[in-house]
């Protein structure tokens, strides 16, 4: 049966063009192969909805899975009648089919298991049907034992057992959940005694608000409090309404009978259905606020992997410090290392002086300065130095280096050097090319994401390396200087045939042409496919081998040579020629305008970068929050961006917040609209709290 039909309105695409990814998916292909090179094949979707289907199709795998287990489970206990087995097979979410199991799950003792044992279900029967409307102890007389001494246990051992069947019963559970969905309040409430070790959630110890309006950040903050011990967190609606519906279901009619059935609603409604539902909102509201915190950490990543690189020049990489002394290193155009030393701001000619030697002797253009203590002192050490030959200062962002330091990554690379080497490698690089250095760095050390530690780590780490791996290949690599990890995020290939490939060019020499990759070990024409066309070769004697044209593609393009009397290289490098092609007469089989458009813009531009270029920045001469007042008009630098805002480095040591109200003179539903993370800004102070160490800023009129 296929997944397409059930899944294409869950993601509001047709389902020919679900079924078309499928397809490919279950071929090997990846989701940056398919967006870029099968846009035919799937009408052009996108990466996020390849990815949506791709997720859609694994939980649809998921729920099939849990289907088989459940009717498996019910069919060994000999209770599965054709109409459950109907009403399984065609549940559509895993809450219905869990709900149809429930009364089948097997479960350990509870209250009414224990009732049954004792032989009070044909009690239970009798006082549900609601047929007797007296006599109710005479009949409960009849079940008194020794297990069952009284009358009152006869009955409530009846009433627990009602109360669980009420729990189990599908319009119980459907109706309880909407009014779940419609009224739900989520409160927080200090625990006592908590006040002084909790009072980073101060804003948390008396507040409500309804379940369906608290954002993911709020959401996922009261859940932290409550981990650590903080707070108490409720999700609950109106209790009165929720238990008058389940009485209109359940309590049929009159006397003591009835009133015995509505006595264990209540009770089923508060200690079964009541805490069951809220586990279950509990769960979905997490989902949706870690699918939300993942997306703009996701997005925050892509920003900052997609950050414009220096290229490749010779960079001064400098981790900065006071007592310990400035690392400084030397790297070649390839960030390779070719020096590396240690100089004293305290002793500032000796240390100019040594700096000016470094630049000269290695040829240096560009010095690369972490952001962390001493950053903004080194910054202006070096401002004031005046070099023979131009060199750009650049200050960057160097969370996570000290991480990259110490891996496994960092000592493959430099196995004779020390953590304080590596660190400052990694700050010169990070201006080079961002991308390259940042992938070797687990994505949440790298300080760009909110309650990165309390989301759902799989979902996370699946977030983030799709980030990774969409970023890599929208990019491009050059297969000829790629390191080992960053080769591994491109499509097609992964850590085996990545390493593969770095040492057979160790071995044999820069790759001249694509088709070589076919000589690696373990690189099969699958691979190929997939990879070939996210890897570029600069100065190859083929142009197309700098381009993001596939190979594939080589020959349609040779036709068009051919058919204008020229040579690919000519289309290249001569605008009127290409501007003379009628894409129209080569739309053949899988060839479409979408493809033949991307070719031709692809040999416009071969080898093009499409991140743009560094630029330097220099922030006002404010050091701390003393040097603050509100008023102020200051440069800076967008760090993190959140749901309920932006934080912008002002050069002060702690990021102030643009709250979203204050990012413009318009309404902004979402941050990432206005602002992008790296971003130069313009800002307003508009609050200092020097006892939070919290600063407000402001873009409005900026």
């Amino acid at each position: 049966m296929s997944y397409a039909p059930r899944i294409a309105p869950l993601v509001n695409i047709p389902a020919r063009k679900v079924e078309a990814v499928i397809e490919l998916l279950e071929s090997g292909a990846t989701i940056p192969f398919i967006a870029r090179y099968r846009k035919e094949a799937t009408g052009e979707l996108d990466e996020v909805q390849i990815a949506d289907i791709q997720d859609a199709w694994k939980k649809m795998q998921e729920l099939d899975k849990r289907r088989e287990v459940i009717l498996q489970s019910i069919q060994e206990q000999g209770k599965l009648t054709p109409e459950l087995k109907t009403a399984i097979e065609r549940a559509a979410t895993m809450t219905e089919l869990e709900d149809l199991y429930l009364p089948y799950r097997p479960k350990r003792k509870t209250r009414a298991s224990m009732a049954i044992e004792k032989g009070l279900e044909p009690l239970a029967k009798r006082i549900f049907s609601q047929t007797d409307n007296s006599g109710l102890e005479g009949l409960a007389k009849r079940f008194i034992t020794d297990l069952v001494p009284t009358v009152e246990d006869a009955l409530q051992g009846a009433r627990d057992i009602i109360a669980e069947w009420v729990s189990e019963d599908l319009k119980a559970r459907d109706k309880i959940r909407r009014h779940f969905a419609r009224g739900a309040e989520i409160a927080s409430r200090l625990v006592k005694g908590k006040e002084e070790e909790g009072a980073k959630y101060r804003d948390y110890f008396e507040w409500s608000e309804p379940l369906a309006k608290c954002p993911s950040h709020r959401l996922l903050a009261m859940r932290r409090g409550e981990e650590e011990g903080f707070l108490r967190v409720s999700i609950a609606p109106e209790e009165e309404m929720a238990v008058n519906d389940l009485d209109k279901i359940f309590v049929t009619g009159y006397g003591e009978s009835a009133n015995e059935v509505r006595k264990a609603v209540k009770d089923s409604y508060k200690r079964l259905l009541a805490p069951s539902i809220e586990t279950e909102f509990r769960g979905t509201s997490k989902e949706k606020a870690d699918t939300e915190a993942i997306r703009v950490f996701a997005e925050n990543l892509r920003q900052l992997l997609l950050s414009a690189p220096l290229g490749e020049k010779r960079v001064m990489g400098v981790d900065p410090g006071f007592r310990t002394g400035c690392k400084v290193v030397c790297l070649d155009s390839n960030g390779n290392l070719l020096k590396y030393t240690a100089i004293f701001l305290h002793n500032p000619f000796e240390a100019q002086a040594e700096t000016e030697q470094l630049v000269e002797k290695y040829a240096i253009e560009a010095i690369s300065v972490g952001n962390g203590t001493a950053g903004r002192e080194t910054m202006d050490f070096l401002r004031k130095i005046n070099f023979r030959t131009p060199v750009e200062i650049f200050q960057v962002n160097e969370a996570g280096a000290s991480i990259y330091s110490a891996s496994e990554v960092a000592r493959e690379e430099f196995p004779k050097e020390d953590l304080t080497v590596r660190g400052a490698v990694s700050i010169g690089r990070r201006l080079m090319d961002p991308l390259a250095e940042l992938v070797k760095i687990d994505p949440k050390s790298i300080g760009v994401g909110q309650y990165q530690h309390d989301v759902n780590q799989t979902q996370l780490k699946d977030g983030l390396d799709r980030t990774v791996e969409s970023c890599v290949n929208a990019v491009g690599i050059n297969l000829n200087t790629a390191s080992k990890h960053l080769l591994t995020y491109v499509s097609g290939l992964g850590p085996v045939l990545a390493k593969n490939i770095v040492e057979f060019r160790a071995e044999n020499g820069a790759f001249t042409k694509r088709t070589d990759l076919k000589k690696v070990p373990r690189l099969g024409d699958k691979a190929f496919e997939q990879c070939a066309g996210f890897l570029r070769i600069r100065e190859a004697k083929n142009p197309l081998d700098n381009t993001a044209v596939h190979p594939e593609r080589y020959a349609l393009l040779e036709e068009m040579a051919t058919d204008l009397g020229c040579k690919v290289v000519d289309l290249v490098h001569d605008k009127e020629k290409r501007a003379s092609i009628d894409l129209k007469k080569y739309v053949r089989g899988d060839v479409g305008l979408p493809t033949l458009k991307d070719i031709l813009k692809e040999i416009e531009k071969p080898g093009l970068d499409p991140r743009g270029a560094a630029k330097s920045f220099e922030f006002a001469n404010v050091r701390s929050l003393d040097d603050l007042h509100p008023g102020m008009i200051l440069p800076g630098i967008v760090t993190n961006i959140t749901n309920f805002g932006a934080f912008v480095d002002i050069g002060v040591k702690d990021s102030g917040l643009v709250h979203v109200s204050q990012l413009s003179d318009k309404f902004v539903r979402d941050p990432m609209e206005v602002v992008s993370l790296g971003q130069q800004v313009t800002v307003r102070v508009v609050e200092v709290d020097y006892t939070r160490k919290r600063v407000a800023l402001s873009m409005k009129g900026m």
